[in-house]
Parts: structure tokens; sequence; C-alpha cells
């Protein structure tokens, strides 16, 4: 019995030790930079276990690394406080071992940044700020000049400016309209995010009647809305798409 006793001690210690305390290296969200983590775990699961110390400490680590890289690919380096919560979370509950009988047990987890990874997180966000302040530059210069040349007379303002010796070239009315109604066209970002939200949002309306006599009262209702709201063209070509629809449904009739 004594020797029993002793027996089941020693594997529980030879488990102790081989888990008390082990490195991983693990991805990240971004590629090329990873984290490390220290692992523990604490056997929850007396001796006699079902197979040797040594083989139930490399079953332990296998998959506790594959859980670790699992959770740390979704993390982001910069934010190593957040990634640090997750993985606690993640590490939280029991966990056991496939055998017969299963071998129960739980780990903690502590993710770091070496210092080579470090540095190039500080690389990385010195580049995004970098190309954040240019992007930002550029698209309000972009809004400015649209903004300004939505307006015909400061179309010709700019075409007189640069060219300030051919008063008798002048372009004609048509000409500085038309690029002003180009400009007109242009919406920022922030508003086209919008305009696509509701363009998604029309046709999964439209894709909601799929038969064509429904169909055909749709497109006759938008194209009356918008003779009634002063867009004529608008609502040609509303009309145009209706009688498109109706040839096809015509064709397929005939098939």
């Amino acid at each position: 019995m004594a020797s029993t006793r002793w027996s089941r001690r020693r594997e529980r210690r030879v488990l102790r030790r081989d888990l008390s305390r082990f490195e991983a290296r693990l991805p990240s969200l971004v590629t090329g930079i990873g984290f490390t983590a220290q692992i523990t775990v604490t056997v929850l699961t007396a001796p006699p276990y079902p197979q040797s110390s040594e083989g139930l400490g490399t079953a332990t680590r296998t998959v506790l690394r594959e859980a670790a890289r699992e959770v740390s690919a979704r993390c982001d380096p910069a934010d190593l406080a957040s990634a640090r919560d997750v993985c606690r979370r993640h590490f939280a509950r029991h966990r056991s071992l496939p055998t017969d009988p299963p071998v129960e047990f739980r780990a903690e987890a502590r993710l770091d940044l070496p210092p080579d990874d470090q540095a190039a997180v500080a690389a990385l966000l010195t580049a995004l700020r970098s190309q954040s302040v240019t992007d930002t530059l550029r698209r309000q210069k972009t809004e400015a000049f649209a903004q300004e040349l939505a307006d015909p007379a400061a179309v010709l303002v700019r075409w007189i400016e640069r060219q300030p010796d051919t008063w008798g070239g002048l372009p004609d009315t048509s000409t500085i309209t038309k690029v002003a109604d180009a400009f007109q066209q242009y919406r920022p970002e922030r508003e086209r995010a919008v305009e696509y939200a509701a363009l998604d949002l029309i046709r999964e309306f439209l894709y909601s009647f799929p038969d064509p006599p429904q169909k055909r009262m749709l497109y006759e209702v938008l194209a009356a809305s918008m003779r009634h709201a002063k867009r004529p063209e608008h609502a040609a070509k509303a009309e145009a798409i209706l009688d498109l629809q109706s040839s096809m449904n015509e064709r397929g009739g005939d098939a």
C-alpha cells in the first residue's frame, strides 16, 4: 500500500514538473509578428493515470499550444493588454485529454511580445500613422477641390487662372456646366458608405418580389415617384428597365 501511494505521488510530481511552466511561440493577427506565451497547468485528476506521466505531459502541452495558437491568431499585437484578456478568457474553462478515463486540467497563459516583435509593432504603427496622415490630407484636398468646382463659375475662374492670356479661347457654357456636374457627383467616402448601404437595401427589397407582375408594379411606382420629384431623366431610366423586364418576361413565356 505504501509503495502504491509513493508511486502515485511520483506520477503526480513528474507530471507537475513537466507542466509547471512551458513556453509557446504563437502567431498574431499581423503576419510576421508573434507572441510568446508562458503556460502553466494544474492537473485536476488524481493518479493513477491511464498512461505515463511523460506521455500525458506531451499530450497536454500539444493541446494547449494549439488552443493558444487558435486564439492568438485573432489578436492584434499592437494591443497586448486586450490580447492577454482574450487569452485569459479562452483558458478559463477546464479541459480534458481524450483518454480513458479522461484526465482533467486547467491552465493559465500569459502573452508577451519579444523585443524584436515590439520593435516591429512600433515600426508598423509609425508607418500606419504616416499613411493615415497622408490619406487624410489627400481626402481633404479632394473634397475641397470637388466642392469648389461644383460651381460652374469656379470652373471658369480656375480655367482663366491657368490660361490668363487666352480669353479668346474660353470654353463654351455647356463644357463648363458638364465639368461642374461631374464634380457635383463626387461624394466623400463617409457619404458613399451610406449610399452603398441604401443600394444594398433597395436591391434586397427588389429581390423579395420574384413575380414579374410584382416587379412591374414596383418599377411603375419608382418611375412615378421620380417624375413627382422632378427627376424626369431618372424616371425615363426606370421605365426603360421596366420595358427591358417586360421584354425578358415575354421571351421567357415564348420559350
